[in-house]
């Protein structure tokens, strides 16, 4: 099951970055409250649901929301099934606006054990993979978390990152691996430095004709994840905003050349539902704008 050789190419060589929109569970009435959108607008997941993919609409059908700036962008499952502006999710990120869809396909983080948050089990997975695969989606993301400097711990996660990831390659598809520092953990440096060795090892026993991206936290050392970046099994590496403002994230992002970025929340920084229509793509424009040339410094 070949990737799009299109897609791939715009991946590996196009300018800009990839937008976020795959918040989901717990992160879900946080990301609505700092979009404006309190509580008390919705009762129940569905009506929660639906009033984030009225948020995640409003971005992708605004007229600053396009492949001249915007890469791709990472959908939760449920987008995936359905639509924007009348025409599936998917398929109208690529066909109308040029932007390559990914899908984030892991079901959240079990709980902390050796400094680390492994991903909790994927039911259901080859089925997901192949109904991607079906509807058009380039590649997947699936996210676990590194708190400590904890040698067991990071094994574990990047462990279970390439299992998966591998599985993702078997059906066709293109995995973001991501690996999450968090930005408040005390070892934060030494985390990145066991990290970077241990993504290494593992990447030199991926076949560069398949290769992986990588969806990491901004370094504390300027262009330390460079030899991931020149790395002949990776198609890209992007970075989080990890909780940064998207002032901080930017300025890190671009003192890290050959890193694009994938932000979720400060993307959305400062948009609001109440916002009109000028006002908001105004506001759009200008996030978008910054995390762009951030992207291409």
């Amino acid at each position: 099951m070949a990737i799009n050789p299109q897609q791939r190419d715009r991946i590996a060589s196009g300018k800009g970055f990839i937008a976020a929109l795959d918040q989901s569970g717990g992160s879900t009435p946080k990301a609505l409250k700092l979009y404006g959108v309190d509580e008390s607008a919705y009762s129940n997941e569905q009506e929660m649901f639906d009033q984030v993919h009225a948020m995640r609409t409003r971005i992708v059908t605004s007229p600053a929301f396009s492949g001249e700036r915007v890469l791709g962008a990472i959908l939760f499952e449920r987008t995936m099934d359905e639509d924007f502006a009348g025409k599936n999710a998917v398929a109208y990120l690529w066909e109308d606006k040029g932007v390559v869809p990914f899908l984030k396909i892991d079901k959240g983080l079990a709980d902390e054990a050796d400094g680390v948050q492994l991903m909790k089990p994927i039911p259901g997975l080859a089925d997901l993979l192949a109904r991607a695969k079906t509807r058009g989606v380039f590649g997947t993301k699936e996210r676990s978390v590194i708190k400590a400097n904890n040698a067991q711990g990071i094994a574990a996660v990047l462990d279970q990152q390439f299992e998966l990831g591998q599985q993702v390659l078997d059906a066709g598809l293109v995995p973001i691996i991501e690996p999450e520092v968090d930005i408040k953990s005390v070892d934060k440096q030494a985390i990145e430095v066991a990290l970077k060795q241990g993504l290494l090892a593992r990447l030199d026993k991926i076949d560069p004709a398949t290769p992986v991206m990588l969806k990491l936290t901004l370094p504390e050392v300027d262009g330390y994840f460079q030899e991931l970046v020149d790395h002949p099994a990776v198609l890209k590496v992007v970075a989080l905003s990890g909780g940064y403002s998207r002032d901080e994230a930017n300025a890190r992002l671009a003192r890290n050349p050959g890193v694009i970025a994938s932000f979720s929340r400060a993307l959305t920084e400062g948009l609001s539902a109440q916002q009109d229509d000028a006002a908001y793509n105004q506001a759009l424009d200008a996030s978008i704008e910054s995390i762009y040339q951030a992207s291409i410094a």
